[in-house]
């Protein structure tokens, strides 16, 4: 019998060789490309991410498809084809049903689209119960953190299935991301979402920083541009506390974002996950080879006393962790502070407000390089990004055939390199033009401080540039879209700065996961409260550090930790 498997096996290599020479003579048939089909094989229980790769060289004689696809080929259906999305609507740039995106989408594939359209503010919670309730679109893009559907049976192990996806698994083996793809790969050894990808960190680099006013720090004497490049927080501090001083006193600092990517920023320079990264509060001893609660460690308690002397000395204002973004944008609009957080989409935001507000050429607006503690990374380290789940009411629906069809589409528009220029740039000659391999937007669309007097938005009045199709891409795409301002930033950042290496990955099993889920929340929702207080200065740092320590031993840490080494040490 085993004589016969080997035959047989033996016979069907044979037949895929000679079907692949043949597809390789006749280059114009590009139906025939990466049609393999699904294989028990690729639905193993133990299935590796890193298998992606392998099962992506499995070809199978051609087949005969009402649809164009395929790397270098526009994905097109034969006949018209929708498929249902949810869609964040962001409130920069509302939904429109007459976008050109859509058409334009709907030209080059005959795909188009039935919206759930969900407001931004209100979109996790919303997925989250249309999903439970088997309510799910077929696409679910937006997607940051997939862990809370993948036991449910309701979200499709997509690392099944991206071998079906030739522009996805060329981005994968191109840029080496099998590593990056290895940090959400789940207990049963399958990822649930397709994450958008990056050539590098950010795209271009780590993107949220804090931006100043350049005017008002040259006046008081702090020369930002010569300082950034080695300057620490303690030599930052003394820089602010000049500018307070030149602006005669008072609050210079009221961020947004309630202050979540700012104790992130400053976080991760300290060696400690803090805001938007506070996770499960474990970071990885590269000498040890083991994870530890960094909640509690010197290193934490030296980054919340930072913050608190930002706080303490009036600063910061403390109004920056609980206020919404629009008060702390006016602050800053009319002057009354001169640093805020900041990210390359909302540079230009600033820089068209404060024209309106202070007046044109009455100000600097100048993004910073984070200044450094322990170390001398960037604030972000991974090349993925939020994602795409496909819903198991999809394949139900579709069925295999028309699944594989949906997928091949989805390649095609978010990670094919004509998709990518099609979501981003628009229709080449109607908003932009490509002059000697540069790309241009028309002069009278403006863009991210592109072409900043025009009357038309790219994204507010066309639809392109919408971040729910916008996923990772090379430099080259991400720094293609961006102003002068941002080239010079990024530039300056990534010749002063390293890229933290990543931490190896631990996922548990479900009960594992469970069992420390019970664990997490309560302890980082006691950690989270214990350090605005810290910061603030409701608790003492000096005095309530050992209750503050105390109070994360009664809410298990040390088990967390346990637990964690173990799954991490069994997984090797």
């Amino acid at each position: 019998m085993v004589k016969i498997k080997k035959l047989i096996s033996m016979l069907l290599v044979a037949i895929m060789v000679f079907s692949m020479v043949a597809c390789g003579k006749s280059g114009d048939d590009s139906k025939s490309k990466d049609t393999s089909t699904k294989t028990e094989d690729t639905k193993k229980e133990d299935t590796k991410a890193e298998d992606t790769n392998s099962d992506a060289a499995a070809e199978a004689p051609a087949e005969d498809l009402d649809y164009d696809y395929g790397l270098g080929v526009t994905f097109h259906s034969d006949e018209p084809i929708t498929y249902s999305m949810m869609y964040s609507d962001h409130e920069v740039y509302p939904y429109k049903e007459d976008w050109r995106l859509w058409s334009a989408i709907t030209e080059k594939s005959n795909v188009s689209f039935d919206l759930n359209i969900i407001a931004r503010a209100d979109y996790d919670d919303k997925k989250s119960l249309l999903i439970n309730a088997g309510e799910a679109s077929y696409i679910i893009p937006k997607t940051y953190d997939e862990s809370a559907f993948v036991t449910g049976g309701a979200i499709v192990p997509i690392s099944d299935w991206v071998q079906y996806m030739p522009n996805y698994m060329d981005f994968v083996e191109k840029y080496n991301m099998q590593a990056d793809l290895n940090t959400i790969v789940k207990a049963d050894g399958k990822y649930y979402k397709l994450p958008g990808m990056w050539e590098a960190p950010g795209g271009t680099g780590s993107e949220y920083t804090l931006v100043v006013r350049k005017d008002i720090f040259d006046k008081a004497g702090v020369d930002v541009t010569a300082l950034e490049k080695d300057w620490t927080w303690d030599s930052f501090y003394d820089a602010l506390l000049k500018v307070q001083s030149y602006v005669g006193g008072g609050v210079i600092w009221s961020d947004r974002w309630k202050g979540e990517s700012l104790l992130k920023i400053v976080g991760q320079t300290y060696d400690v996950p803090a805001g938007w990264n506070a996770g499960d509060g474990m970071q990885y001893d590269p000498e040890t080879d083991s994870f530890y609660f960094a909640d509690i460690s010197d290193d934490y308690k030296e980054f919340v006393t930072l913050m608190n002397k930002f706080v303490s000395s009036g600063i910061l204002d403390p109004e920056t962790f609980t206020q919404e973004d629009e008060v702390a944008e006016n602050k800053f609009y009319t002057g009354e502070t001169v640093i805020f957080g900041s990210n390359r989409s909302m540079l230009a935001t600033y820089q068209s407000k404060m024209n309106e507000t202070l007046g044109e050429g009455n100000f600097e607006l100048y993004s910073i390089v984070i200044p450094k503690a322990h170390n001398n990374y960037q604030t972000d380290n991974s090349r993925l990004e939020n994602g795409i789940m496909i819903s198991q009411k999809a394949l139900d629906e579709l069925g295999e055939e028309g699944f594989i069809k949906m997928l091949r589409f989805v390649d095609w528009l978010w990670y094919s390199p004509e998709g990518k220029d099609l979501v981003r740039w628009g229709v080449e000659g109607e908003t932009y033009t490509v002059e000697n391999g540069v790309y241009k937007l028309n002069p009278e669309i403006t863009y991210n401080g592109i072409n900043p007097t025009a009357t038309k938005a790219l994204n507010v009045d066309y639809g392109f540039g919408n971040g729910v199709f916008m996923y990772g891409g090379t430099i080259e795409h991400a720094s293609a879209m961006l102003s002068p301002e941002l080239q010079d930033f990024f530039s300056r950042l990534n010749s002063y700065r390293d890229i933290k290496p990543l931490n190896p990955p631990v996922s548990g099993d479900e009960d594992q996961t469970e069992q420390m889920n019970l664990i997490k929340t309560p302890l980082i929702d006691y950690v989270k409260s214990a350090t605005l207080q810290f910061i603030t200065g409701q608790l003492s740092i000096e005095k309530d550090w050992d209750a503050y320590v105390a109070g994360c031993e009664a809410n298990n840490y040390q088990t967390y930790v346990d637990m964690m080494n173990e799954i991490y040490n069994s997984s090797k």
